[in-house]
């Protein structure tokens, strides 16, 4: 299981690092699920519309209006929203294109699915999880099209200075911003900022569908490949078809089953209305965390001091005088305390199938290495904070 996966358990239970089965009394994630989403789905299933259709077209509106951009686009997931951007782009092979390290593997998967070149880049530190703008700089060759940010957590990246060498080197900059919806950057949501944001509603995200991403753009032009492009390059989809808005269709693109049916996207619209009450109810969480965790020996907490709307989709920590053995053993105790942590993440250029594009980024390696992501949600309660704050000072004083 990996450690994205890992946070998405929806019961109590979960195989660790040792065989041992635990029941967590304090799970990492846990859906901001009640009768709305029950009821959204009984309706859908009730009109006989299941694929890609009114529900669909309706969370892209939605999506959009609470972005403030022209276009919103459902797809699958995030790893297809990220293929598609680059796709439309033009990325093909040959090219290189800048990623950070420490994401989801997704985000540099989407590269190699065009045939372009991987290049990781280091973070700026233990204080900020995200990608370095400076050595992004000192990693751009002839052969370099794109940059691709993460932003961790929902903590936005310095996209001024990204945004600035992307246009000083005439690159494309794509958006991974699966962990902040509606996270801000200087007053702009996080997504619009570059050429075309990524989401992801991945079942352990703020905006929980199980499965379920959405391509984001304010260029009409990118926004109508998209379409096309998610449905097989298809001119037209069996909504518009069945409505009698058209009875023909014409395929001009070798295309992708990358569509949203209606029963996700109606789960999104009932989510999308819950996210700002969401997002207020763990930066109370956090603001619990930093209190508990003030002043505790051996512990980093990054991204503090952040003032803008942010997500807050994990709490991450590291233990500063740490390494991967001792993370792990901490996180084997705490779990048998009934008390659930993950890892976000390992980092992408350790594994085996990126090993020809490996190179040394030693701020990624070294905070991977001591990082730890303790439980954050909207239910977590004054005394679940305390406890979980209580018994890591435990183990590790």
């Amino acid at each position: 299981m990996d450690a994205k996966a890992s946070g998405a358990v929806q019961g109590r239970t979960l195989h660790l690092l040792t065989p041992t089965t635990v029941a967590y009394s304090i799970p990492l994630f846990d859906l901001n699920y009640d009768h709305e989403e029950e009821e959204a789905v009984l309706a859908t299933l009730r009109s006989r519309w299941l694929s890609t259709g009114p529900r669909t077209l309706e969370f892209e509106r939605l999506f959009a209006e609470a972005l403030g951009v022209r276009h919103a686009v459902a797809v699958a997931n995030c790893t297809s929203a990220l293929h598609l951007a680059l796709w439309i782009l033009g990325i093909q092979e040959g090219d290189e294109v800048i990623v950070p390290s420490l994401t989801f593997v997704a985000t540099a998967n989407a590269v190699r699915y065009v045939q372009a070149t991987p290049v990781f880049c280091d973070i700026k530190g233990p204080d900020d999880l995200n990608i370095d703008p400076e050595q992004i700089e000192s990693l751009i060759t002839e052969k370099t099209r794109a940059i691709v940010v993460m932003h961790y957590g929902g903590f936005p990246c310095d996209m001024d200075r990204i945004l600035n060498v992307a246009r000083k080197h005439h690159l494309h900059v794509v958006e991974d911003a699966c962990h902040g919806p509606l996270s801000e950057y200087r007053g702009q949501k996080l997504g619009t900022l570059g050429d075309i944001g990524c989401f992801s509603f991945f079942s352990n995200k703020n905006i929980s569908t199980g499965e379920g991403g959405m391509l984001v753009t304010s260029d009409e032009k990118c926004a109508e490949r998209a379409r096309l492009l998610r449905s097989h390059g298809m001119t037209t989809l069996s909504y518009q078809r069945a409505s009698g808005h058209s009875t023909r269709y014409d395929v001009v693109e070798s295309g992708y089953n990358y569509r949203m049916d209606d029963i996700h996207a109606a789960l999104g619209i009932v989510q999308l209305g819950k996210l700002r009450n969401d997002i207020r109810k763990r930066a109370i969480v956090r603001e619990r965390y930093l209190e508990a965790l003030g002043g505790a020996k051996g512990l980093l907490v990054p991204f503090c001091g952040r003032e803008e709307l942010v997500s807050n989709y994990i709490f991450p920590i590291i233990l500063a005088d740490g390494d991967a053995a001792r993370r792990d053993a901490l996180r084997d105790a705490m779990h048998q305390r009934g008390i659930e942590t993950s890892v976000h993440y390992p980092p992408v250029h350790r594994f085996s199938i990126f090993q020809r594009y490996r190179r040394a980024l030693p701020k990624t390696e070294r905070v991977s290495d001591a990082l730890l992501t303790l439980p954050m949600h909207g239910r977590l309660s004054p005394d679940d904070v305390s406890r979980v704050a209580a018994t890591l000072r435990e183990l590790i004083e």
